[in-house]
């Protein structure tokens, strides 16, 4: 079936055999239902933001999420992202103190991470849509098979990416990745939760950057 929703050429050239396939059309089936009878975030348009903001050549590093936002106004289609002028939801607080006392860079005002989307960082949530004020509802529908299908792709076929894997749900997601041709970076989640348990102190972000700088890529500006 036609995407109708933005999505970088690159990524569109190298998901279509998924897009053709019997789950992705049930799957989207679903999805315009249920934009038509529930609030549901993100908006329409911007349910693959992820791979439109970053297209699949540059993919330089991966953070895996679990599912957009639920709250009004949250979701932009970027994991952990908020719109501009959106408070930052606890966990985006706790990734900008690492940053911080990793990196001694400033927490931003803005929790909109367009920004590293822009530099190379797929932020990729492993469901893409969610009905308002119900985490979890849409999960087991489909997307996750599309969004391991999306992680595989880039850990076969490209080379010397960085994934951040948060949690347990995201390392679980990991497992295909293949550690020969990429870094794999692993820690507690940053939900004030577990937080304390591992993702303070993980230096992931400057360990993202040394790794790329070793094998000749721009780092990305945290």
């Amino acid at each position: 079936m036609t995407i109708d929703v933005k999505i970088a050429p690159s990524w569109k050239g190298q998901l279509e055999k998924e897009f053709e396939k019997e789950y992705f059309d049930k799957l989207i089936q679903f999805v315009k239902q249920e934009y038509q009878a529930q609030t549901i975030y993100p908006p329409g348009k911007e349910i693959f933001r992820a791979f439109d903001c970053c297209a699949f050549d540059d993919v330089k590093v991966v953070i895996i999420g679990q599912d957009p936002y639920h709250g009004a106004g949250q979701a932009n289609g970027l994991c952990f992202s908020v719109r501009e002028g959106i408070r930052q939801p606890p966990s985006l607080v706790n990734i900008f103190k690492e940053i911080n006392k990793d990196l001694g860079k400033p927490i931003p005002t803005s929790g909109d991470l367009e920004r590293w989307a822009h530099q190379g960082v797929l932020l990729l949530n492993a469901t893409l849509t969610v009905r308002g004020s119900s985490p979890g509802s849409h999960q087991n529908k489909g997307w996750e098979i599309f969004t391991d299908a999306a992680i595989k792709l880039i850990s076969d076929t490209k080379s010397n990416v960085v994934f951040l894997l948060w949690g347990a749900y995201a390392q679980k997601k990991g497992e295909v990745i293949d550690r020969s041709r990429h870094l794999v970076l692993m820690s507690a989640h940053p939900s004030p939760f577990s937080a304390d348990r591992g993702f303070f102190g993980c230096k992931h972000f400057s360990k993202a950057n040394e790794y790329l700088k070793s094998k000749g890529l721009k780092e990305i500006d945290w």
